[in-house]
């Protein structure tokens, strides 16, 4: 038994923040039904990594909205949002990721909704909140990237800023507004009362930096300084980032540059005493690293560092990473399938609850896929524009 076996989400959300909250509580046991425009459906259907699609999909769409059921409702239509309704007055949780105001004009907004449910748990993204200026700027990933200050993190000092190779703000997000949820529910077994989950990109990419954002506030309001010579951390002295070696690339966490040297081999480190140049003279140490690591394989550097403790890891590559026993151990992978024998090779839950790892074999449904069987089980007609 999975810990939210029995729990109905109706997830009318679309893209990615939205959706993969619910894929996380579809992979926990719940029964996430996405409710989607008939025709087009969610617009993720079309949004491509590359140019691969499988069965008329995007894989992304394929990732984010596996082991869910689909019903295809025109909101705008009377009958087709009476149903809506009918649906959220059985659910347990309901996921909205609209601009502000939408849901509200379409009457499914939260002080209406309550009122059908007083159970449900709302939960709601929006890209900058419900105040404020930025309310009705486009909620997109690379936006709020730029708009939070993370892309001055990566990259060198002499680089422009530089987005992060991943939705990283949609996923946080997405996180975020599970934590919400699931903390409601538990608030709901004690009290018996739903409530309403906020979460906004920019406040969740804003958390996401809390460390160094943190630092920034406390210490001046200096800028970070991201180092000239591979900077890993605008916040974190030598030698911490990846440098090149003979035939691939080593990363160095944190530590003693005299004790690196040492290891190493290489006396130039060992002129830097000082804990307090490690930061004030980053990129010199730095470029002595450079110099010193190409000149040998990466491994003959971790047969050296790895029995003395320190921190380092080889670079892999994801083909290197696949086929590694410590990636293989993990059994991160499943397939998923459609009714129709379309397969899908996926990541799985990453959360292990009891010793149990959470996989399910079903994949992303067609656009109304489920009406019929939805539609039967609320004891509703089922019409033609349904079909």
């Amino acid at each position: 038994m999975k810990p939210l076996d029995g729990l109905l989400v109706l997830d009318f959300s679309q893209f990615l923040a939205g959706p993969s909250a619910a894929l996380r509580l579809a992979d926990l046991g719940a029964r996430v039904i996405k409710i989607e425009r008939p025709g087009t459906g969610d617009l993720a259907r079309q949004l491509y990594n590359n140019e691969l699609e499988l069965d008329g999909d995007s894989t992304l769409f394929h990732s984010i909205n596996r082991n869910k059921e689909s019903i295809a409702l025109n909101l705008k239509d009377p009958h087709h949002l009476d149903i809506a309704r009918r649906l959220i007055e059985k659910a347990d949780v309901m996921i909205q990721n609209f601009r502000p105001g939408v849901m509200e004009r379409l009457g499914l907004g939260y002080s209406t909704v309550r009122d059908l449910n007083p159970r449900l748990i709302y939960a709601e993204v929006t890209g900058y909140g419900k105040i404020g200026p930025w309310r009705n700027k486009p909620g997109q990933d690379l936006l709020l990237q730029a708009l939070s200050g993370l892309t001055w993190l990566s990259g060198n000092a002499d680089q422009p800023p530089m987005p992060f190779g991943l939705a990283v703000v949609d996923m946080f997000a997405g996180a975020h507004l599970v934590q919400g949820i699931l903390a409601c529910l538990v608030r709901r077994g004690i009290t018996g009362k739903g409530g309403l989950v906020e979460v906004s990109l920019l406040e969740s990419i804003i958390d996401f930096q809390f460390e160094v954002f943190t630092t920034y506030l406390n210490d001046g309001r200096q800028l970070p300084r991201r180092s000239k010579v591979n900077n890993a951390n605008a916040y974190l002295p030598a030698p911490y980032g990846i440098y090149a070696t003979a035939d691939g690339y080593l990363a160095l966490a944190m530590g003693s540059v005299v004790r690196l040297g040492e290891l190493l081999n290489c006396p130039a480190l060992l002129n830097y005493p000082d804990p307090r140049t490690w930061f004030s003279q980053r990129d010199e140490i730095k470029q002595i690293l450079v110099d010193h690591l190409k000149t040998r394989p990466t491994a003959d550097w971790l047969k050296i560092l790895e029995p003395a403790g320190w921190w380092c890891a080889e670079v892999l590559t994801w083909p290197q990473l696949v086929k590694h026993d410590g990636f293989k151990t993990l059994k991160m992978l499943q397939t998923v399938s459609r009714a129709e024998g379309v397969s899908i090779k996926t990541t799985r839950c990453p959360i292990r609850i009891d010793g149990q790892i959470f996989t399910s074999p079903v994949g992303a449904p067609r656009i109304g896929q489920h009406t019929r069987q939805i539609l039967s089980t609320l004891q509703l007609p089922i019409e033609s524009q349904h079909e």
